[in-house]
Order: C-alpha cells, then sequence, then structure tokens
C-alpha cells in the first residue's frame, strides 16, 4: 500500500520564489514540503542571476587589466594578463554551491521537508514524487520559467542557450548571439571582454526593444566600443556548415561564421510536465492566471514567479512566495506593488522603476520628465564613466513621482532607492529636500528632482 505523506503546504519549485515561500511557511509553523527536481535555488541561483554576474565580473575583471597592459590614463601598467578560464568558472562555481548550501540549510532550520525528486500533479490536493504521493490542505506552484528554443536553431554542438554559455570549458573565436535583449547582451559583452569575437543578430531594429531609445542610447554606444558588430532587422533562418544565416527585411541573406551560436530570445513559463493540465486552470497567455492574492482559479492552488507571466523577476517571485506563505498562516496580505525595479546588467546598467515618460503619456497624465547627466557627477568622474544619466518622471499637479529609470555605471544599486521613493509615494520636494552623501552616485538622483523642480545645482 502506497505510504501517503501529509503536509498544509506543498510547494512544487525550489527557485527564488518556491524556497522564500518556505522558510516564509516554515517560520510561522506551517507544516511544509518543498518540491525540487534540480538544484535548490533553481535557474536564478545555478543558471540564472547568480552565476552571469559572477562570470561578467570576471569578464570585467580581465578586461580592465587588459586595458591597464596597454598602458592607463590612471598611470597603472602591467604585462599581458592570462585567463585561465576552467579557474573562473570554478570561482563562479563556488559562490553558487555555497548560496545553494545556505539554502538547504536555512529550510532545514525552518523544519522544511525537501524532496529531491519531479512532481506530478494528480489534483489539487495531491501530488506524487517518484512514486510517493503528498497530500497538502494548499498547493503552491513556482516552477519558474525556461529558455525559449527555435524550430530552426535546435541546442546541440556549437548552438547553446544560457546554461552552456555560463560554463564554458573554453571560449570561442567568434560567437553569435541571437536575441538583443538584456540576456543576449549581458553575455555577449561578458564573451566579448574575455577575449572572444561578438556578433549580435536581433529580429527588431534595435537592442533592448523593452526599454526606450533614449535610455539604450549608451549601451548601444558601449557595445561599439567594444568592437560588438550588431546586424538589426535580421531573421534568423538557420545554422549550417558553420555559419548562422539570417535574412533582412530587404530579402538579403546574412552569412556569419561562428563557431558557436547562442540562442537567447527569451522565457517562457514552464508549465508542461507535471501534470498541470489536470487542474484545468485559468491561463492568461502562457502564464497560469492568478489574482491579486496570487490564488489561481482553483481553490487553495496558487501560482508565483515566472510560472504565472510577467515581469520574470527574482525579486517579483520571493516577494510573492512570502505573501503566500503568509496567506495560508491567516494573515491578510495583497500582492500591489507600486513598482517593481528591473535591471539590466550591460555595460553600462540599465533600471527602470515605475512608469516610463511614454507610459505616463499614454496613460494622458501631465508629468515632467527631468535628467541628470553623470557626465556632470563627480563619483562617475572618479569611476572613469561619464555616460548615462538618471530620470525622473512626476505628475505636473502635485510633483508625485512616477517613475524612475537610469543608465550608467552601477546603477542597479540606485534600484533600491527608486522602488522604495516609489513605494512611499514620494514628491520631488521630498527627494530634492533629502540630504545625499558627496560623492556618490546617488546624487544624481537628488539632481534629477532638483532639475525637475527648475533649480538642479550642477547643471
Amino acid at each position: 500500500m502506497q505510504q501517503i505523506l501529509d503536509t498544509t503546504l506543498l510547494i512544487v519549485g525550489g527557485g527564488p520564489g518556491g524556497y522564500v515561500a518556505a522558510i516564509r511557511a516554515g517560520q510561522l509553523g506551517i507544516p511544509t514540503v518543498l518540491v525540487e527536481g534540480q538544484a535548490l535555488g533553481g535557474t536564478c541561483l545555478n543558471i540564472g542571476c547568480i552565476p552571469s554576474k559572477a562570470l561578467i565580473h570576471v569578464a570585467e575583471q580581465f578586461h580592465q587589466t587588459r586595458r591597464y597592459a596597454e598602458g592607463s590614463a590612471l598611470g597603472i601598467s602591467v604585462s599581458a594578463p592570462h585567463l585561465d578560464i576552467t579557474r573562473s568558472v570554478e570561482w563562479k562555481d563556488g559562490i553558487v554551491d555555497r548560496l545553494t548550501s545556505g539554502v538547504a540549510a536555512l529550510l532545514k532550520k525552518h523544519g522544511v521537508k525537501v524532496l529531491h525528486g519531479w512532481a506530478k500533479i494528480l489534483d489539487g490536493k495531491n501530488v506524487e514524487v517518484d512514486g510517493q504521493r503528498i497530500q497538502c490542505e494548499h498547493l503552491l506552484l513556482a516552477t519558474g520559467s525556461s529558455s525559449v528554443e527555435l524550430p530552426m536553431l535546435p541546442l546541440g554542438g556549437p548552438v547553446i542557450s544560457s546554461t552552456e554559455a555560463l560554463a564554458p570549458k573554453s571560449l570561442p573565436q567568434h560567437l553569435v548571439v541571437v536575441g538583443g535583449g538584456y540576456i543576449g547582451l549581458e553575455l555577449g559583452i561578458a564573451y566579448r571582454k574575455l577575449g572572444a569575437r561578438v556578433s549580435v543578430v536581433e529580429a527588431r531594429d534595435r537592442i533592448l526593444p523593452t526599454y526606450d531609445a533614449e535610455l539604450t542610447a549608451p549601451v548601444a554606444e558601449s557595445l561599439k566600443k567594444l568592437g560588438i558588430a550588431l546586424h538589426l532587422g535580421h531573421s534568423v533562418e538557420g545554422y549550417e556548415q558553420g555559419c548562422l544565416l539570417a535574412r533582412d527585411g530587404a530579402g538579403e541573406q546574412l552569412r556569419l561564421e561562428a563557431d558557436q551560436v547562442l540562442v537567447a530570445v527569451g522565457r517562457r513559463p514552464r508549465t508542461r510536465g507535471f501534470g498541470l493540465e489536470s487542474l484545468a486552470l485559468k491561463m492568461n497567455g502562457a502564464a497560469i492566471a492568478i489574482d491579486e492574492r496570487c490564488q489561481t482559479s482553483m481553490r487553495n492552488v496558487w501560482a508565483i514567479g515566472d510560472v504565472a507571466g510577467e515581469p520574470m523577476l527574482a525579486h517579483r517571485a520571493m516577494a510573492q512566495g512570502e505573501m503566500v506563505a503568509e496567506l495560508v498562516a491567516g494573515k491578510t496580505r495583497r500582492f500591489e506593488p507600486t513598482a517593481i525595479a528591473a535591471v539590466c546588467f550591460t555595460d553600462p546598467e540599465v533600471v527602470v522603476a515605475g512608469k516610463t515618460p511614454d507610459q505616463a503619456a499614454a496613460l494622458g497624465l501631465d508629468c515632467i520628465v527631468a535628467q541628470f547627466p553623470f557626465a556632470a557627477n563627480g563619483r562617475a568622474m572618479s569611476l572613469e564613466s561619464k555616460s548615462g544619466f538618471v530620470r525622473v518622471v512626476a505628475r505636473r499637479d502635485n510633483h508625485l513621482i512616477l517613475g524612475w529609470q537610469a543608465v550608467g555605471v552601477a546603477v542597479s544599486e540606485l534600484s533600491t532607492a527608486f522602488a522604495q521613493s516609489l513605494e512611499m509615494g514620494a514628491r520631488l520636494e521630498d527627494v530634492a529636500g533629502t540630504i545625499h552623501a558627496h560623492p556618490t552616485l546617488g546624487e544624481a538622483v537628488q539632481e534629477a528632482a532638483l532639475r525637475a523642480l527648475g533649480h538642479a545645482l550642477h547643471i
């Protein structure tokens, strides 16, 4: 007779959303079982956010050292550096191992039972994992997303996804990146700085098409300086005899010799392979439809993170996971954030939080839009980076801040200030009147608000 494991909360997926939900549930004394078929931490921790930022750091350090070997205005000179990519990958893997071990320890500390295996949903109350049945009161789906594959570019051999790109055994001579979004550009820039020749093929007419052109212009300029070739407005047709084939809008064929092709055209919710269809849930396109409590169309079945659609951001999944755990514990919560900051770790970095000027205009809002350039910021100059800016969008009538955008060196670290000001309902006067430490990049945030009020100090 099959043994049945009973629990209050069963979580399918051990990524950022799933493990945070499990930890919070454990803190609240909720009997919890977490099922994960691969490594704890999910895509983000193992083959996404964390390893990609580690590889980007390695690439930046190597790139700067090569610059010093050629002579630097800073007065630093070194001999030509050598890259041992095997050791670089080992260092990156060490970070991932420490973080995944930390997650496992936290889950254990809070009494969460972790089952390593693949879940199969039988109904809204029963799930089977490698022959063992788990019965639950609440089922939380946190299965994440998977890379979109192109039928004309099947993965295998020289055609790789971001997973393989983050664990190179050697560097290609020429990497062609298919997709000019944030994943493709982050990895393309990293490979270029590591010494590979890089080309980017994008079907649309500009890079980072989900961001406005003014915000992405400094990134395009950086790609040009790095020597990354852009082929915009080209649709990929296939890969044969060592060449990527693409065609532009006029029908002209492009042939790019490439010993490796990285397919980075986006991600889709992971809804197949674990019996989700048995629940007959309401869908929102390819994603599971949820309400403001992350409740699905079936009572006591919840969904968080990428499987519930855009924005596909780890920090969104974490916040949703914490909330669902508290809802299961009987607390009253709703997931209605004013803004969720999105960061693109290109060179330079890009941050968007809240409404852009175009989005505000589309809503018929009369807004003040002001920006402050990093060329006038002392800290940016000391970091050898003068490109980019901070931009603020605020209502003209009451100066309520509706959005922030920034592009420049290390602007990812401004994302928290942006989101916090939006959540707290800050007005231009609040930010302009807050004393910002000098010299910091954050001064550009204050100056943008001051400029919106008509009296910026350093421009």
